[in-house]
């Protein structure tokens, strides 16, 4: 089939409603529900790339029995990951195919829940300046403020597989920021090794760039993006705190990479999941995934699809913040 996929015990509220996350954290024996609430889980798809791999030509209905084939209720839950829907970033193949595939998903009895929202931005303006102009007049006034803090910032870019990149104790310096990141992160799914770090760094196959930010000569953040299908997508960053937010580097790196889009000339510039809030401040727009979730026990399905909105995180910002 050449599907990827992983097993592993999951938590079944990464991704619950913050109303929902509250109340089970008050109950008694709270610590005992969430490992009750922990599952053995087989995903499709992957933890690196934006959305599942749906080939262009796909037989929906034979790939969905071919993975349920192979999960042979080996644990509670099958989950197709990230399924794209309708995505504006795929071509029209490869929306078809995704439709195929979550019709097929529909057909064998699946759960589809509304999956994390992917943040990005068409290319479509010739500077940054004329993209801030869509923004409103506060909003661009609170990020020129903020970006005053460009000027005691030095920006490095090198590209995946360079020299420097050989250095094992630049790269362990590198990890600790994504570490700090990941730490202070609201929603937790997997945490990447060093060891994968260091071979994608290492790798010159990638077309992979690699933006240091430097304050009186200290690294205090990175940004890893690559291009890819005329996109340039953002991947990972690390931070060192507090200087990273006192020289507001989330939005120093967000301007940084919208001019590099533009001077490469890419269709897009993808900036990836989580913290839909600030990114919908900076102009972004958003496209969702679905993960198609099959429940062992028919009981469980059945309570799972009546409950199914308390998973969607992001959908419930997006409906409560942005109708």
């Amino acid at each position: 089939m050449g599907q990827p996929g992983f097993r592993v015990k999951f938590d079944l509220l990464t991704t619950v409603d913050a109303g929902t996350l509250r109340f089970v954290n008050t109950l008694p024996g709270a610590g005992l529900v969430r490992q009750i609430l922990t599952w053995r889980t087989l995903f499709w798809g992957t933890t690196v790339t934006e959305y599942l791999p749906v080939p262009s030509q796909i037989d929906g209905p034979a790939s969905v029995e071919s993975m349920l084939t192979i999960w042979r209720r080996s644990s509670r839950l099958c989950v197709l990951k990230d399924i794209p829907n309708q995505s504006p970033l795929l071509t029209e193949a490869e929306r078809i195919a995704a439709a195929e595939l979550i019709d097929a998903c529909k057909k064998k009895g699946f759960i589809l829940i509304a999956g994390q929202a992917l943040a990005y931005i068409p290319i479509d303006f010739e500077s940054v300046d004329e993209y801030l102009s869509r923004l409103s007049s506060s909003r661009r006034k609170n990020i020129r403020r903020k970006m005053r803090a460009r000027a005691d910032i030095q920006i490095e870019m090198m590209n995946t597989g360079c020299e420097r990149l050989n250095n094992a104790e630049f790269l362990n310096e590198l990890y600790e920021l994504y570490l700090n990141v990941y730490e202070q992160s609201e929603i937790h799914f997997d945490k990447l090794s060093a060891e994968f770090f260091s071979a994608v760094f290492k790798d010159n196959s990638l077309d992979g760039h690699l933006f240091l930010y430097y304050s009186a000569e200290q690294l205090i953040g990175f940004n890893l993006c690559f291009i890819h299908n005329g996109m340039l997508i953002d991947k990972y960053i690390g931070f060192r705190y507090p200087a990273a937010r006192e020289h507001n580097l989330y939005f120093i790196s967000w301007m940084e990479n919208l001019a590099f889009a533009l001077s490469r000339k890419l269709r897009h510039y993808v900036a990836g999941w989580t913290d839909p809030e600030i990114k919908a401040y900076l102009g972004a727009k958003f496209t969702f995934t679905q993960h198609a979730v099959y429940v062992r026990n028919p009981l469980l399905r059945r309570i799972l699809s009546k409950l199914s909105r308390h998973f969607e995180h992001d959908k419930a910002w997006f409906e409560e913040h942005l109708q």
